[in-house]
C-alpha cells in the first residue's frame, strides 16, 4: 500500500517511467515533423497562386476518365522502312528543308538556349511537322503502354506517314509516290490484331496535314499521296493536326507541337504564372507573310495592312527563307512578341490551321479566328466548345466581312474583365495542347496533348465497338 505521503504526490512523480517514455516520444515527433517541413519541401514552385494548383488538378479531373476507365495501349513494331529507317535519310525527308537538326531528340528538334532561364532544359527549336515522332517518343515510355497485346484496348501503329509524305512531294510517277503507302496498308492487313476489329480500334498520327494524304482525282496535283483514302486505312483513327472538316469523319485534330516540353508539372506551373504576369502593351499582334495566289491570300493581306497601320498593333512580317533575318523562324522573336500582346491575329496559310494558333496559347495571348476551320472544327478534343471562353471570331469567309470589320475597333469593345477572363482560359489550356518531353516522369498532376488524346480516343473506340468487346 502507499503511505499517505506517496498518496498526495501528484500522479506524474508515481509514474515516472511512464511519463519519460511519453514524453521522449513526444520529443521525437516533433523533431521528426521539423525534419519534413524544413528539409521535404513542397514541390511546388514559391508565389504560385492557388488558382494554378487548382487548374492542374481540375484538368486531371477533367480527364480522369483515364481512371475511372482503365485502358492500355499496345505499340506496333513496325519493320524500319516504316518509321526509323526513314529518319536515318533525314537528309531527303523533305524537298525544302534539311531534317536532320530535326529529328534530333526524339523530334523534339535542337535545345534552345536562354529562350526561359526560369525552366532551362524545355526548350527546343521543334519542327511544326513533326508531332509524329515525338508522339512516338512518348508511347514508349508511357504508364499505358503494354506489351501484351491481347490485353490492349487501342493499337499504335508507328507510321511516320508526314516525314515520308514531305519527302515525296515532287515525285511525279504516282504508283512510286503511294508506294509505301500501299505497302503500309499491306502491312496492317497482315496483323492478327487487326482481324479482332477490322482495325478500328487501331490508330495512327501524322504531323503534316490531312490535305497531304488525300490526293484528289482531279484538279491540280499538290503532292499529295493516297494513304488516307485506302479503304483499309480508313477504318483507322488518324490523329493529325490538320483533319478534313467535309471528309474526315476517322481523323482527329491534335495540336501542332510548340517549342515548350516540360518535364515536370513544377516546370508548367513556373510558365503559366510567367505568362499571368507578363505585362501587354500591345492591343493585338500579327506574325506572318503575305500569300500569293491563294483564296485565303486577301484576308491574311487585309490582316497585314490593318495591323501596320495602327499604334496598337505590332506586326512582324515574315520573309522568305529561314535564315537568321527571319524572325519568324526564332522562337524567342515570335514567344517575345505574343507574350506582350492582348490579341494574337490567326488568318490561314496554305490551310486553315497554323501552328501559330498553339503558340499564342502557349504565350497566354487570345487567338482571334477569321475561318471556322482554324479550330473550332479542328480540336474538338482540346478546346472548350464554347469558343467564346477562349478566342475572338471575325468571320473572313463572307466576301470582305473582314475588310469592313476594323479589328481593333471589334478588340477595343471588349470590356476589360472578359478579356483577363478569357486569358486565364487560355493560359489554363496550355498543359493539355503542350507536348511533355518523352523523358518526363509520370507526375500524376498535369495531363499533356499525348494524355489527353489517348483518353478521348479510348472512349471514342468503345462507342464505335461497343463497351462489353473491349472491357
Amino acid at each position: 500500500m502507499l503511505s499517505k505521503k506517496q498518496s498526495q504526490l501528484p500522479i506524474f512523480v508515481i509514474n515516472n517511467s511512464s511519463f519519460k517514455s511519453s514524453f521522449f516520444f513526444i520529443i521525437f515527433l516533433t523533431a521528426w515533423f521539423f525534419f519534413l517541413f524544413y528539409w521535404l519541401p513542397p514541390t511546388n514552385p514559391k508565389h504560385i497562386s492557388h488558382h494554378r494548383t487548382h487548374h492542374l488538378i481540375g484538368n486531371h479531373v477533367i480527364d480522369n476518365h483515364v481512371r475511372r476507365q482503365p485502358f492500355s495501349v499496345y505499340i506496333y513494331d513496325l519493320p524500319p522502312e516504316f518509321n526509323l529507317g526513314l529518319v536515318k535519310n533525314c537528309h531527303h525527308l523533305n524537298v525544302y528543308t534539311d531534317m536532320c537538326p530535326h529529328v534530333a531528340n526524339h523530334g523534339l528538334g535542337q535545345p534552345l538556349e536562354h529562350i526561359n532561364a526560369v525552366s532551362p532544359g524545355c526548350w527546343f527549336a521543334t519542327h511544326q511537322f513533326i508531332a509524329e515522332m515525338i508522339f512516338h517518343a512518348r508511347l514508349e515510355n508511357h504508364p499505358l503502354r503494354t506489351w501484351d497485346p491481347s490485353r490492349a484496348t487501342l493499337f499504335y501503329v508507328p507510321f511516320y506517314g508526314g516525314l515520308y509524305a514531305s519527302s515525296n512531294f515532287r515525285e511525279t510517277n504516282l504508283t512510286a509516290r503511294d508506294d509505301l503507302a500501299v505497302r503500309f496498308s499491306e502491312f496492317l492487313k497482315s496483323q492478327p490484331w487487326w482481324q479482332r476489329a477490322n482495325g478500328k480500334d487501331h490508330f495512327v498520327v501524322l504531323g503534316r496535314t490531312a490535305w497531304d494524304f488525300m490526293r484528289a482525282t482531279s484538279g491540280p496535283d499538290f503532292g499529295a499521296n493516297n494513304l488516307l483514302n485506302l479503304p483499309r486505312v480508313q477504318n483507322v483513327s488518324v490523329l493529325t493536326v490538320e483533319r478534313n472538316p467535309w471528309r474526315g469523319s476517322n481523323q482527329h485534330g491534335i495540336p501542332y507541337p510548340s517549342y515548350f516540353h516540360p518535364s515536370t508539372s513544377s516546370q508548367m506551373l513556373t510558365w503559366q504564372q510567367k505568362m499571368r504576369l507578363s505585362e501587354r502593351p500591345h492591343l493585338f499582334t500579327f506574325i506572318g507573310a503575305p500569300r500569293k495566289g491563294l483564296e485565303k491570300a486577301a484576308v491574311r493581306d487585309e490582316l497585314i495592312k490593318q495591323c501596320g497601320e495602327s499604334t496598337r498593333c505590332k506586326l512582324l512580317t515574315c520573309s522568305n527563307g529561314s535564315g537568321a533575318s527571319n524572325k519568324c523562324y526564332s522562337p524567342s522573336e515570335i514567344l517575345g512578341v505574343m507574350s506582350k500582346s492582348q490579341f494574337c491575329l490567326q488568318a490561314p496559310g496554305d490551310s486553315f490551321t497554323r501552328r501559330s494558333t498553339f503558340d499564342s496559347v502557349l504565350a497566354g495571348c487570345i487567338p482571334v479566328f477569321f475561318s471556322q476551320h482554324t479550330a473550332y472544327t479542328q480540336y474538338a478534343w482540346y478546346l472548350p466548345q464554347d469558343a467564346e471562353e477562349y478566342s475572338v471570331y471575325i468571320n473572313g469567309e463572307e466576301g470582305n466581312n473582314a475588310r469592313r470589320k476594323r479589328i481593333e475597333d471589334e478588340l477595343m469593345k471588349m470590356p476589360r474583365n472578359r478579356v483577363e477572363k478569357m486569358r486565364n482560359k487560355v493560359i489554363d489550356l496550355i498543359p493539355r495542347v503542350t507536348y511533355k518531353h518523352p523523358n518526363a516522369s509520370d507526375d500524376g498532376e498535369f495531363e499533356d496533348a499525348v494524355d489527353v488524346a489517348l483518353a478521348a480516343l479510348a472512349n471514342h473506340v468503345r462507342s464505335l465497338l461497343g463497351r462489353e468487346l473491349l472491357l
